[in-house]
């Protein structure tokens, strides 16, 4: 009988980039990448674990703006060629190690693994990877979470509370259309949680949503049973606090497994070590030097002079951590449940972009874990929130403080000097959103068409991406542009709609441009 449960949670996000009017533009890479690197690998070993009668129970978020993308057919199409171009590569990669034993031995390994993300988008799922989650789902080994709209960062939305209403409005309704259930838990935008918001998650049938470890333990009173154990709010819904320790051991690149100098080092990659002429026909049409994926050297140390990557020493390395990390969370739940006379369940939020893409070895690891503790152990045993609700229905009633999992755990990182300016057009824009909203309560044909893409607009300028970005310095002009266009782009519609005067090319122009949300309705907005 385990003696406690483990509780891995996977949040799946990036922002909405889509842009038709580019025939190649940089930052929709960043979808590329994580489809090679991140939710094929993942996708894979779920397939190959239910393949092989493994018990597991993981909880993945899926944010609206990833759905959103995965459905796209033109970011479909764009992947294939992606891909394609770089089974290319890689073959030339193959040619051109053929006397460098260990580069042309990994060249060999990245070119299988290309031709594999290919036949598994492009040949078994046609595209769509969200029939291969909801799969997962349905077998009963996935909890498949819904997240905000756009990612917009709700303890900042306080002053128009019918903007987190909409966030929340949009995500179940897509979430409902797409794995044809209603969601029982939320992924709340960067951890961002302010008292009362869990009121707008009873009104959408959430059941649960996670705080990091403050927002649980600085809560009123006092949690009896700290992290290992969810609470109530008042409103019903169920808050799970994050482990601090599971979380450190594998998110932390200097404390945590990822460091490991046996594994892949992700900052040196062929897009910027080979010749110019060589590699611009795979980097961007501009000459703008660009991540391939290819990368040869481990992380070898602090030094300069890496060392070529072994992939079988590596994935040694991975089921070594995954054996430690098992050994730990069976100590720790031992312990716990001796303080708290009931099963702890620990809680271990990850980005689930740190599997595979940053941290290469990352999907081995979780793959290792998952078959040791089915097959290595009877202490600890995998579970949902959900799962866990059922079989402990009676909870501790508090009310969890502000709090994120950001910077200092509050909202500096999306409210300081680089980021604060977008916040006085954020809440002006909620405020003429709902204005339109009482204006118009029964709107349609082409005014109606106006006001869901005003909607759209909103959610879009709210996303927490763009705030994100300009703060760690990475895409800022990317990220300003988008504010501000999204911005504008409301504040024109705002203004032809009160005029009785919109501009229908112009509204059919940024329809087919921002389509996210095809069956959005304005009066999510109330």
């Amino acid at each position: 009988m385990e003696k406690g449960y483990l509780c891995i949670v996977l949040h799946g996000h990036l922002p909405f980039v889509r842009h038709p009017e580019h025939e190649n533009f940089l930052e929709e890479e960043w979808l590329y990448e994580a489809i090679t690197e991140t939710y094929i690998p993942l996708l894979n070993i779920f397939d190959k674990l239910i393949e092989d009668g493994v018990n597991f129970r993981i909880t993945m978020g899926v944010s609206p703006p990833l759905i959103s993308m995965l459905l796209d057919p033109l970011l479909q199409h764009r992947y294939i060629m992606h891909i394609e171009k770089l089974i290319e590569l890689a073959s030339r990669e193959v040619e051109r190690t053929r006397w460098q034993p260990e580069f042309n031995k990994l060249a060999l390994m990245y070119l299988s693994k290309f031709n594999l993300a290919r036949y598994y988008f492009a040949e078994k799922h046609r595209g769509n990877l969200l029939e291969a989650f909801k799969r997962v789902q349905d077998a009963g080994r996935l909890d498949i979470m819904t997240c905000g709209a756009t990612h917009g960062f709700f303890p900042l939305m306080e002053t128009c509370k019918d903007s987190i209403r909409a966030q929340v409005r949009a995500a179940v309704e897509q979430y409902k259309k797409v794995f044809q259930r209603q969601p029982k838990g939320i992924w709340l935008p960067e951890c961002g949680y302010h008292p009362g918001d869990d009121e707008i998650l009873k009104e959408n049938g959430i059941r649960y949503f996670f705080t990091d470890t403050h927002g649980v333990l600085h809560g009123t009173p006092r949690p009896k049973y700290g992290v290992f154990a969810p609470v109530y709010c008042k409103s019903g819904v169920a808050c799970f606090g994050r482990d601090l320790e599971s979380s450190k051991q594998v998110w932390s690149a200097k404390q945590g497994y990822p460091g490991d100098y046996n594994y892949r080092e992700f900052y040196r990659d062929i897009g910027f070590d080979l010749e110019f002429d060589y590699i611009k026909p795979y980097i961007h049409p501009d000459g703008i030097r660009t991540n391939t994926g290819i990368k040869y050297y481990r992380i070898t140390g602090e030094t300069d002079n890496k060392q070529p990557y072994n992939e079988e020493v590596a994935m040694q390395t991975a089921a070594s951590h995954a054996a430690n990390f098992m050994f730990n969370r069976e100590k720790q739940a031992d312990y716990v449940k001796e303080i708290i006379k009931r099963k702890p369940i620990i809680v271990a939020p990850y980005d689930a972009e740190l599997f595979g893409h940053w941290w290469y070895e990352g999907p081995n690891w979780l793959n290792f874990l998952i078959r040791k503790i089915a097959y290595d152990q009877k202490n600890i045993k995998l579970i949902s929130p959900s799962d866990y609700l059922d079989e402990y229905p009676k909870n501790q009633v508090i009310t969890p403080s502000l709090s994120s999992w950001g910077y200092k755990g509050y909202a500096e990182f999306w409210l300081e000097g680089s980021n604060a300016w977008v916040y006085r057009h954020l809440h002006k824009a909620s405020e003429r959103m709902s204005e339109l909203v009482k204006l118009y309560p029964e709107a349609g044909g082409l005014t109606l068409r106006a006001l869901n893409q005003a909607l759209r607009e909103v959610l879009l300028a709210q996303s927490s991406d763009w705030a994100f970005i300009m703060k760690t310095g990475t895409h800022v002009s990317y990220a300003v542009d988008r504010t501000k266009k999204h911005v504008l782009n409301f504040t024109k519609l705002y203004n032809q709609i009160k005029a009785n005067n919109i501009k229908e090319q112009w509204l059919g122009e940024i329809e087919s441009k921002d389509n996210i949300f095809p069956d959005i309705s304005y009066k999510f907005h109330s």
